[in-house]
């Protein structure tokens, strides 16, 4: 490499190590004989450690379903020897909130580092320096550099006028004195701004409910199929309902939107003219899980447990006929059996 390339490696993070009990984003490396080794992906890929006591709560049958190579997901960090550079992870001891606060931590942090690393490339900086002067004093400011990326859009002088960085230079004497000067060149900070107007435009989320819908009438297949019409019908253009069966009497509504309330707001009214349907036709309507927004994670959860589904009912022979009858009657209940909810 030649010497005059800037370097454009860095952690994302001014810590060089996570502390002990946080979750991290891991990429899973390598399968080793005592467990799995794994790149930090917040911290400039360095490598950690998953041992497989720290895979599981329960009895493992099979590593290969539990973890795979290359797979991304947060783990819970239980030791970090500095001088050594070992880190031990758990993927068994980090909780549910843990998962969603690190996934969300995560994307925003691969966003503001995916700015970072453009600007460095294309102006020819060094990224550690940029992080050291730019970066690293926003999330000490904000939080988060996202939330400081997210006000630079509609004001970035006020917030990149106010970043510095000290430089030495010869004063009229001959001495060496320091001089506080802007962090940023215009043009760098020209760039910074561009760059962050381009990749910071608001992108729609997913609101996702689950109901359970049971019509025990003769034509309860019909009439749960029509309240699923009036459902997908209360949507519009900037917020339009999809209602999908995952297996009877499970089903799930969907919107997306820039705007979480008014997304959840409709799937609200969905909900409600599903409602009026079933009920019109003596069947039973039950929210298992309200109106909120959902993670791309939720999402593959939910795909992954359809198609679990959809290939155990593709092992039935001489089942055809079953999807209606099961629709109507509501006997299958993912969750075990159900009877219809007071």
């Amino acid at each position: 490499m030649a010497s005059n390339t800037p370097n454009l490696e860095c952690r994302m993070y001014e810590a060089r190590y996570p502390e002990v009990d946080m979750a991290v984003m891991i990429q899973v490396k390598n399968i080793a004989d005592m467990g799995a080794y794994v790149s930090l992906l917040e911290y400039n890929n360095i490598e950690g450690m998953i041992l497989f006591s720290e895979l599981s709560r329960r009895r493992i049958r099979s590593v290969s379903s539990l973890i795979k190579v290359g797979r991304q997901e947060p783990v819970m960090v239980l030791r970090v020897d500095k001088e050594k550079g070992y880190i031990d992870l758990s993927k068994r001891r980090v909780a549910e909130e843990d998962i969603a606060t690190c996934e969300e931590r995560y994307n925003k942090s691969k966003l503001v580092h995916s700015i970072m690393r453009h600007v460095a490339e294309t102006m020819q900086l060094d990224l550690e320096d940029l992080y050291i002067h730019v970066g690293w004093p926003l999330y000490r400011k904000y939080g988060h550099a996202f939330e400081a990326f997210k006000l630079i859009v509609a004001d970035p002088d006020t917030i990149l006028d106010s970043l510095t960085r000290e430089v030495k230079e010869a004063g009229p004497d001959g001495k060496e004195v320091t001089k506080v000067v802007r962090a940023l060149t215009e043009e760098v900070k020209d760039a910074l701004i561009k760059n962050i107007k381009r990749r910071m435009t608001p992108q729609p989320m997913k609101i996702r409910a689950d109901i359970e819908m049971k019509c025990f009438q003769f034509d309860g297949v019909l009439h749960i199929k029509e309240a699923m019409r009036k459902a997908e019908a209360t949507g519009n253009d900037d917020c339009p309902v999809k209602i999908k069966l995952v297996a009877p009497p499970l089903y799930v509504l969907t919107t997306q939107t820039l705007d979480k309330e008014q997304g959840i707001q409709v799937l609200t009214s969905a909900i409600q003219a599903c409602t009026e349907v079933i009920d019109g036709h003596k069947g039973k309507l039950v929210v298992k899980e309200a109106p909120r927004a959902v993670s791309e994670r939720d999402d593959n959860l939910l795909a992954q447990h359809m198609k679990q589904l959809n290939e155990s009912n593709a092992d039935v022979d001489g089942d055809d006929d079953s999807e209606e009858e099961d629709t109507g009657m509501g006997d299958i209940d993912i969750d075990g059996p159900a009877g219809v909810h007071e």
